[in-house]
């Protein structure tokens, strides 16, 4: 597979070759993304060099996402395309290994269908890597020794910094012993909502792993930019997702691990931080907490160094004025809002476990509007759920007219096994050529909306991080406000450098948008 298949990381400059070789290939969520980068970090703790280059590899792990049809299948095809380099004469893969959210679901079909696959690593099964992967712990380092996440330039300066911190076994299982529930998690497990039963070879306990600030971890982001897991698993019933019996039970890491590990990512040149989780807006439920998320925003936003504060995955009856009231409080906090509501009519909305309107949507929206100047919102919607009728998806387009909505995604619905969906009745379900037609009708309605939006930009000046190239051509750069998540919004792209010779990839700089596109905008650098 072509290098950048694997998350880049550079060689150690000290590694011999009694050091394994490991490639890793992360695929689907920045949630997941953590996970590998954790992983990564164990593996290194422990003895492994890690090579952003397949044909070097001799272990290579395949970190799979399994939330929907599409994704199911780019983690096959990646897995079988891993095993040609095991297989190839020329290549030195010794080990696959095959780690994440496919492996909950799939565990025992993964190694009986694909032989080539030497170990599987579930989402609960972090440690596991080092086993998966024939490596065995190093033992306790320091007691003394302060933690320091590792980042790219350090493995390359200075492996044997990696010594200095704490026994990954030992970090989970304390924190294991810690974890709580939320009573709704709690009755929804009676329920039957995390059953696995039927998954051939699913282990009979959900997973309950979090890593905490002492885990070993190598970032794969750009040097200026994080992603922070505040939380894992879900308690939510929605009735298209299968997450919570792939995840587990909610649970929310501890705010001073959370403060901690910001800390030591701020102390190395991080100067963005973005809070993930499968539902952000629960945090610290399972702690005690009434307001986790408000408190802890507020505990992060005053750190200094920091630049950027964003939070993803927000569920809409859990937005909290207390909560929109901390973003508008803080300069650091980036006034965006993503809330995935998934659909507008009520029907649709009840059959999905979801409740809400389009009029309660739109009174929250609006309500964030007036609380929080500026703030743009995100959302994504799931066309073709089924029962939807022609009279549902027009409620939906209005609902989007109305709305405005900034950033927007739409997602065909994927009928998944041991999803409560996949059990309504085949008559309900709708054609697949009239999803993708929804589909596209609502892409087409949302280009005029972000058309019009983005042509209010012009004229405005922006702090902009700056990203490097354009990702279409050298002739450009791009780079992000705090108005764009990482990945998945617009771009900035950059024509004028103004009074730089050239620009700095993870540097902030104050920007002039000139033009403005369906999605994008164009910049001028200033200063």
């Amino acid at each position: 597979m072509t290098p950048p298949a694997i998350l880049e990381q550079p060689t150690s400059a000290t590694s011999t070759r009694t050091r394994p070789k490991v490639g890793f290939v992360s695929l689907g969520c920045p949630k997941n993304l953590v996970d590998s980068e954790v992983m990564m970090g164990m593996l290194h703790h422990n003895g492994a060099e890690l090579t952003p280059n397949a044909e070097d590899a001799e272990i290579i792990v395949i970190n799979t996402c399994s939330f929907i049809d599409s994704a199911k299948q780019e983690s096959v095809n990646t897995i079988l395309e891993m095993v040609q380099h095991k297989q190839a004469n020329g290549g030195k893969a010794q080990r696959i290994v095959v780690a994440g959210c496919l492996v909950e679901r799939y565990r025992d079909e993964i190694q009986k269908n694909i032989p080539e696959v030497d170990a599987v690593v579930g989402t609960g099964e972090l440690e596991a890597i080092l086993s998966a992967a024939g490596l065995t712990p190093t033992g306790h380092p320091a007691a003394d020794s302060p933690f320091t996440i590792l980042t790219q330039s350090q493995i390359s300066r200075a492996p044997s910094a990696v010594h200095q911190h704490s026994h990954p076994t030992e970090v989970g299982a304390q924190l294991q012993a810690e974890s709580t529930s939320r009573p709704e998690g709690d009755a929804r497990e009676q329920s039957g909502r995390f059953s696995r039963a039927a998954w051939d070879g699913a282990t009979a306990a959900l997973p309950s792993y979090l890593y905490s600030d002492e885990t070993p971890r190598i970032l794969t982001t750009p040097r200026a930019s994080a992603y922070i897991k505040i939380a894992e698993g879900c308690d939510h019933p929605c009735s298209f997702c299968i997450i919570p019996q792939l995840r587990g039970k909610f649970r929310s890491r501890r705010m001073s691990s959370i403060i901690a590990e910001a800390e030591n990512l701020i102390a190395q040149g991080v100067r963005e931080i973005t809070l993930i989780g499968q539902d952000t807006t629960c945090y610290g439920e399972d702690l005690g907490l009434t307001e986790g998320l408000s408190e802890l925003l507020a505990a992060l936003a005053v750190l200094p160094n920091l630049r950027w504060l964003r939070f993803l995955y927000t569920y809409p009856n859990k937005v909290t004025t207390r909560l929109l009231e901390t973003m508008a409080k803080h300069d650091t906090i980036a006034k965006y809002l993503d809330v995935p509501l998934q659909h507008a009519s009520p029907s649709v909305l009840k059959r999905m476990k979801r409740g809400g309107n389009a009029q309660i949507f739109l009174d929250l929206i609006a309500k964030a509007r007036r609380i929080v100047p500026g703030i743009v919102i995100r959302t994504s919607f799931i066309v073709g759920f089924p029962g939807e009728t022609e009279a549902d998806f027009k409620e939906l387009e209005a609902f989007i007219t109305a709305a405005k909505i900034d950033w927007l995604g739409v997602f065909t619905y994927s009928d998944e096994e041991g999803a409560k969906a996949f059990e309504l009745a085949p008559e309900l379900k709708v054609p697949k050529r009239t999803i993708e037609s929804r589909r596209r009708k609502l892409m087409k309605l949302q280009q005029k909306i972000s058309t019009k939006s983005k042509a209010t930009w012009v004229d405005r000046e922006i702090d902009l991080l700056v990203e490097g190239e354009s990702e279409e051509t050298e002739l450009l750069w791009q780079g992000r406000t705090p108005l764009h998540a990482p990945e998945i919004d617009g771009k900035v792209l950059i024509n004028d450098f103004g009074p730089h010779e050239t620009l700095t990839p993870g540097t902030f700089y104050r920007a002039l948008i000139t033009e403005s596109h369906d999605y994008d905008v164009v910049a001028r650098i200033l200063e």
